[in-house]
């Protein structure tokens, strides 16, 4: 579709049923109900009654078996989450003139209000565990103007997050050569009576529109605005599956062998004596020097598991090391770690490289999210003060996301002051501050240039002795 043919699609007094339809276009939807019975270790197969039944007895009742279910899609979905956004993405900006300067600073403002760090964390997990996710940054006007962002303004930048986990259906539409000239969502809201109405929400570059459907199937416009900015507010962002497609079918093994063999441990794991002819008295139950009375050469020996599974532990093993292999999710629970000790940046790096290399695969959505963001709120600092509109459009902001990795601060210093032929690389003031055990560095440094006065008065009382 092409932006004229949206156009006259939306046209208010046009038929709002096929506008819907168009806008929603031949999309395949994300099965989100799936997602979320892998997802949610209580809604696991393991558990399910008709596929793994209790065990039918001769007296007609049944005796429960083990249901083991693991929760390593969500540990998956985690872990990716935070090494994608464990540390907050770097703004790299070199703004030219002091107008440059206080859109930057309007920015960074505006990020920090909507609690940015948080919220790239919340957008990542929402989309890894659903496949998709947009968000719409919309202007709030306020009672009385404030100068948070560098002016004055009566609006608050905010944020929200669309997400099909939350029963929002996303509808990008986009035109032949790729770009984005619709966003719509479909979402259900409660009347006062607590029935459902089905809304339907579309943003373009020139206007905000909202569609209900009535009881009859009938639809009416709710509301028209137009858009502010010039550009659709939304972010949009896709990947093809969850985050754990890859092992889903492990995870189902892992759960049906651990269960299997929880049923076989329950029979086997307590000790069985088998008594060869005639027991005439038991030992009773805590008592000391336990004595079997037997007669007519009867015997009694306990039973041994002499075939230990380990066909089943080689599997249980291996099913684990491609759990973590094929999703590229480092082990890092306290058994896989307790023994490593302390190791070098260097070593870090290789032992969380594949991890590192995932991120590298998710830049290639995320890189263009993040731009995208940073472009759609620049327009709104244009909006809100239109004499920055100048250096809105020139100033250039990149957003690079780093990788978590545990810093190696010891090594890092120790490789840099070789490479400056041991000569200090910062001065005391500066250590002292990043030391973080000071509230007030210049008084902290007033008491050191004190003592050290102190000692050297010291010095020459002793050597005059």
């Amino acid at each position: 579709m092409n932006l004229t043919d949206l156009k006259a699609a939306i046209v208010k007094g046009q038929d709002i049923k096929k506008a819907v339809e168009l806008l929603k276009g031949k999309r395949t939807l994300p099965t989100v109900e799936e997602f979320k019975k892998q997802y949610n270790v209580k809604d696991h197969e393991v558990f399910d009654t008709a596929k793994r039944p209790d065990k039918p007895l001769a007296d007609g009742s049944f005796e429960k078996v083990n249901r083991l279910g693991f929760s390593f899609q969500e540990l998956i979905t985690e872990r990716a989450v935070s090494f994608l956004f464990g540390l907050p993405p770097k703004v790299v900006c070199d703004p030219q003139g002091e107008g440059q300067k206080k859109v930057l600073g309007a920015i960074n403002r505006i990020f920090k209000d909507n609690k940015i760090s948080s919220f790239n964390a919340e957008i990542a997990l929402e989309m890894f565990k659903s496949t998709e996710v947009a968000e719409c940054w919309f202007p709030v006007k306020k009672d009385a103007e404030h100068e948070d962002y560098g002016f004055k303004t009566p609006f608050k930048l905010r944020v929200m997050a669309f997400n099909p986990w939350d029963g929002n259906e996303l509808y990008p539409l986009f035109d032949e050569t790729g770009d984005m000239i619709a966003f719509s969502r479909a979402y259900i809201l409660l009347d006062g009576e607590g029935k459902k109405i089905n809304y339907f929400e579309t943003y373009t570059e020139a206007e905000k529109i909202i569609w209900k459907e009535g009881a009859t199937g009938e639809w009416e416009e709710v509301s028209r605005e137009n858009n502010v900015i010039g550009k659709i507010p939304v972010v949009y962002g896709r990947q093809k599956e969850v985050e754990w497609s890859n092992v889903e079918s492990i995870i189902k093994r892992l759960e049906y062998l651990l269960s299997n063999f929880a049923d076989t441990d329950d029979y086997h794991g307590s000790p069985t004596i088998l008594v060869t002819g005639e027991l005439t008295n038991m030992a009773k139950k805590g008592e000391t020097g336990k004595l079997l009375q037997a007669k007519n050469g009867a015997t009694a020996e306990y039973l041994s598991w002499n075939h230990a599974p380990e066909a089943i532990k080689l599997e249980i093993e291996t099913l684990l090391r491609f759990l973590f292999s094929l999703t590229q999710t480092p082990d890092i629970s306290f058994e896989a770690v307790k023994g490593l000790g302390e190791i070098s940046g260097v070593a870090l790096k290789m032992l969380f490289l594949d991890a590192h290399l995932k991120v590298k695969k998710k830049q290639r959505v995320f890189d263009a999210y993040l731009e995208r963001r940073t472009n759609i709120v620049k327009a709104f600092v244009g909006m809100m003060a239109t004499s920055l509109k100048g250096d809105v459009a020139a100033i250039d902001i990149e957003t690079q996301i780093q990788p978590f990795i545990i810093d190696d601060e010891a090594g890092l210093v120790s490789r840099l002051v070789t490479a400056n032929g041991g000569k200090p690389l910062i001065s005391k003031k500066t250590a002292t501050a990043l030391s973080g055990l000071v509230d007030n560095v210049d008084e902290e440094m007033k008491q050191m240039q004190t003592e050290s006065q102190q000692e050297r008065s010291f010095d020459v009382t002793e050597t005059a002795f």
